[in-house]
C-alpha cells in the first residue's frame, strides 16, 4: 500500500471542502496549512447569513458573464478569500503558510494571498487568469500544480 504525500493528502481534503460550495458554476475548496497542520478551510459561496446561489440563481449565468471576468458581479466569495477571512476571524496567522486550492487562484485571491504573506500555493485545476500568475510570480510565491483528480466530483466547471 502506498502512503499519500503531504501534498496529496491536503489536496484530497481540499476536494472534500469544495463539496460544501453553494456556487452553481464551479465548486472550489481551499485550505491553509502550516507545519502540516490545517489552520483554516474555505469554499466558494454567499457571505454568512445570505441566500445561496443554489437557492436563488446565479447573476453571472443570467447575464452571460464568462468565467474569469467581472468578479464584482457575483454574490459569492471565493474559497481562498473565505479561508483567509476565517483565519482573521479566528485570530490565526497565516504568515508563511501554504494554501491548497482545487483551482488556480484568480487575481483578486492572488492579491489577498500575497498580502496575507502566504508563501506557497498548490492548485489542482487551471483557471483563466494570466495577471494572477504574473502577480504570484512577481511576489516570489511558490506555485505548484498538483495533478491528479483534484476537481471535486460534480465540481468540474459546470458553466458553458
Amino acid at each position: 500500500m502506498t502512503r499519500l504525500s503531504w501534498d496529496e493528502y491536503f489536496m484530497a481534503i481540499t476536494r472534500v471542502v469544495a463539496e460544501r460550495s453553494t456556487c452553481r458554476r464551479r465548486r472550489v475548496g481551499a485550505i491553509i496549512v502550516s507545519e502540516r497542520r490545517i489552520l483554516t478551510t474555505g469554499y466558494n459561496g454567499a457571505p454568512t447569513g445570505l441566500r445561496h446561489c443554489l437557492d436563488i440563481g446565479c447573476l453571472r449565468e443570467e447575464r452571460g458573464i464568462a468565467s474569469g471576468e467581472r468578479h464584482e458581479l457575483c454574490r459569492g466569495l471565493h474559497a481562498e478569500q473565505n479561508a483567509i477571512i476565517q483565519a482573521a476571524h479566528s485570530g490565526v496567522s497565516v504568515r508563511g503558510a501554504t494554501l491548497y486550492t482545487t483551482h488556480f487562484p484568480c487575481v483578486l485571491c492572488a492579491k489577498m494571498i500575497i498580502n496575507a504573506l502566504i508563501v506557497r500555493v498548490v492548485f489542482g485545476a487551471d483557471y483563466p487568469d494570466g495577471l494572477s500568475q504574473e502577480l504570484l510570480e512577481e511576489a516570489g510565491l511558490g506555485v505548484e500544480a498538483n495533478v491528479g483528480a483534484v476537481v471535486p466530483k460534480g465540481g468540474a466547471e459546470v458553466d458553458s
